[in-house]
């Protein structure tokens, strides 16, 4: 049997009790380490669980997936994945792989961001498409996905923004060498999401446009969701730019315009902090 076991946001105690049981009776059981992250290493998970974890990278889920697979038809074995399983459309892949070799499977579920982002108090029905903001280079800005935010904000819905994450990633001059060294891992900030959001804005009204979403559209930006320091705040989009949340993993949500009274008296639990850390540096490169 294949299990796909979802561990939940926080850390290595988390995971369900259904989902322990079985880590602890499989031969094999693989941490998938390039879609999210957790608050602990691997080394406080193999502790918890009482067993050796395998990390399998983008590379080995993507392109060597028989690895993973291999006796699984005569043998149980477990992949572990942040959040749940199905948080990420490459599981769906290794779930249609199996069962083209005949193992079965078996989902274990858990939180993920998707479910766990109503800690805001925004209401979850009120969501509309997510959408991934990704990392820019000097010659790749892509802007595409602001016409699910524009659809989103016509629609009154909300808009969840899941954040870049950069892990064992190579250069393209190391890529192209074929040269196994990889970049440090780098995981977006709400500030950078908002500065690339902001630009987006800027450039759309050069183009004439009259964007979705302006300076002062208001804002959730959250850190760490499911851990004991978890943060939240709610502002402008300009506010969002200096908010100081810390650590990873940031998520960010646009609203949808109109809120429900529940809403706005939610987000008012969570002001911006008239002062942050930086927050001159930060606001010069958002305006």
């Amino acid at each position: 049997m294949l299990y796909l076991i979802g561990l939940g946001l926080g850390d290595a105690k988390d995971i369900t009790v259904k989902g322990l049981e079985v880590v602890r009776r499989c031969s094999r059981v693989y941490l998938e380490a390039y879609t999210s992250v957790l608050t602990v290493g691997k080394e406080a998970l193999e502790e918890f669980y009482g067993r050796n974890l395998i990390l399998a990278d983008r590379e080995e889920v993507e392109q060597k997936a028989d690895h993973i697979l291999k006796d699984a038809d005569v043998s149980d074995v477990a992949f572990l994945v942040v959040g749940d399983p199905f948080g990420a459309t490459t599981h769906s892949d290794l779930i249609l792989r199996a069962t083209k070799l005949g193992i079965p499977y078996h989902v274990i579920h858990n939180a993920s961001i998707m479910s766990a982002v109503g800690c805001c108090g925004l209401q979850l029905y009120k969501f509309g498409e997510t959408v991934s903001i990704v990392f820019w280079t000097d010659t790749w800005r892509p802007e595409s996905f602001f016409d699910r935010v524009k659809k989103n904000r016509q629609n009154g819905m909300h808009t969840l923004c899941l954040l870049d994450i950069k892990v064992k990633e190579q250069s393209l001059e190391n890529l192209i060498k074929g040269r196994k060294i990889y970049e440090p891992p780098r995981y977006m900030t709400v500030n950078q999401a908002a500065q690339q959001l902001l630009e987006v804005v800027q450039n759309q009204r050069a183009r004439g446009e009259e964007p979705a979403v302006s300076e002062d559209t208001l804002c959730v930006g959250l850190a760490r969701v499911g851990a004991e320091d978890q943060k939240v705040a709610a502002g402008t989009l300009q506010q969002m730019c200096s908010v100081d949340l810390g650590g990873p993993l940031h998520s960010l949500i646009i609203t949808g315009g109109s809120l429900h009274p529940l809403e706005t008296e939610m987000l008012s639990l969570f002001p911006v902090p008239e002062r942050q850390s930086g927050s001159q540096s930060a606001e010069r490169l958002c305006t």
